[in-house]
């Protein structure tokens, strides 16, 4: 996607501002192209899996006829068929709705109910039918928007901001999915680089995280706080193949004191002794891409790793993993601080900030604190719409199927390993 093979260093892009902050017709823009994105990608895995595939489960994935049903019931759900849309985050999401376009939609596509392996085994509508109810479920969608006034305020937008906001993680998860698959996309699929092995410094201070703004904001991300925090430094890009491998060759996966009981633990259950997606040839590393193997250059970000292959570089290399508060107030604050390269994974577990209130979306975080770690920043895969230093991504620490890397912090007085 624009920009994220660069990298950000402002808190957010102007296309995440404009979603969450703007005006309808900000939010329409956002939505039409969230919907692109979605049809562009399907006709990647049509083109490449035909118009039915069968795939085998997988307990990462969606079948991708599901995830296509998926967003547009999400999308008619909390839009069209949402009785109190105009409430914003007050609304009542056990209100009462009007049927779906779509017969059984809600018996096929509601995934706080719809249990994920039984998604393998719905007789779901074909293609052509699913595409269809996308269509008309969208122009619903933009109806409703239109017809709300051009100074319609946070309440009214709330709920389109939101499906917009889906439709583009769901696109994310796709790219995860073809890259999985080795399924060639139209997007471009560049590793991103970092040109930089920079620290910046952090000053014992005081630092207000979360959001406390107008516009949009999910759940998980309001309840702003005071945060201390102590001196120390943290890597101003994120962590390179150039300073991963060296662990990687050192036999950093067969030395058990670089790994946390639970790393040593998920260690043997991949019986890999490597990062996922890489193979040795003669001196040079490859990895795999769309199918095809290409060279691992130094100056690429790492990608593909775990939380628990992050903790362990950082123990071999006398560093430790950024808590999600160090990462937030760099990322609003720093300049020199560039992210976006890839999701980065911090020392944090996935919590609710002080004061959390679930929105109507009970699903989205609740379920997940305590069991899932932080991640903050974005990936190549990653809409600039979503692109905010102040949005939460969480996973399980094993996942290394995302476009997932980290960088580094230190105390004051801990010197670097040499050579990293």
């Amino acid at each position: 996607m624009d920009g994220t093979s660069r990298g950000y260093s402002a808190p957010a892009t102007a296309q995440a501002l404009a979603l969450r902050q703007g005006a309808p017709a900000d939010v329409r823009a956002a939505l039409l192209a969230a919907r692109a994105r979605t049809l562009r990608l399907a006709e990647d895995f049509r083109a490449a899996l035909g118009a039915s595939p069968q795939l085998p489960y997988a307990q990462e994935i969606n079948p991708p006829l599901w995830e296509l049903g998926h967003v547009g019931w999400f999308q008619e759900w909390w839009t069209a068929r949402n009785p109190e849309r105009h409430l914003g985050v007050r609304a009542n999401p056990e209100a009462t709705r009007r049927p779906s376009l779509l017969p059984q939609a809600d018996a096929w596509y509601d995934s706080s109910h719809v249990e994920h392996r039984l998604r393998w085994q719905l007789p779901l509508p074909d293609r052509d039918a699913t595409l269809r109810y996308l269509a008309n479920s969208f122009a619903q969608t933009l109806q409703l928007l239109d017809e709300l006034p051009a100074d319609a305020g946070d309440d009214a937008l709330y709920f389109f901001r939101l499906v917009a906001l889906h439709e583009e993680m769901h696109s994310e998860a796709a790219v995860y999915m073809g890259h999985g698959l080795g399924i060639p996309l139209s997007e471009n699929d560049a590793p991103p680089s970092a040109g930089s092995t920079a620290e910046i410094p952090i000053g014992a201070a005081s630092f207000e995280m979360g959001c406390n703004t107008r516009g949009f904001a999910f759940d998980n991300e309001l309840g702003a706080h005071t945060v201390a925090l102590a001196p120390g430094a943290i890597d101003a890009e994120p962590v390179t193949w150039g300073a991963y491998l060296p662990f990687v060759q050192s036999g950093g996966y067969e030395d058990p004191r670089w790994w946390s009981p639970q790393g040593r633990a998920w260690l043997n259950g991949v019986g890999q002794r490597g990062p996922a997606g890489l193979k040795r040839d003669g001196a040079r590393w490859q990895q795999a891409r769309a199918g095809q193997w290409h060279a691992v250059q130094d100056d690429e970000v790492a990608v593909h790793l775990s939380a628990h292959e992050a903790d362990a570089w950082c123990r071999w290399a006398g560093r430790r993993l950024p808590t999600e508060a160090e990462w937030e107030w760099a990322a609003t604050t720093q300049p020199g601080f560039r992210w976006g390269q890839v999701w980065e994974w911090t020392a944090s577990r996935f919590e609710p900030f002080p004061g959390f209130a679930p929105h109507p979306y009970r699903d989205y975080s609740v379920p997940w604190f305590g069991t899932r770690r932080v991640l903050r920043g974005a990936s190549r895969a990653t809409s600039p719409a979503l692109a905010h230093a102040r949005y939460r991504n969480f996973y399980e620490p094993h996942r290394r199927d995302i476009f997932a890397g980290f960088r580094s912090a230190r105390a004051p007085d801990a010197p670097l390993r040499s050579g990293v």
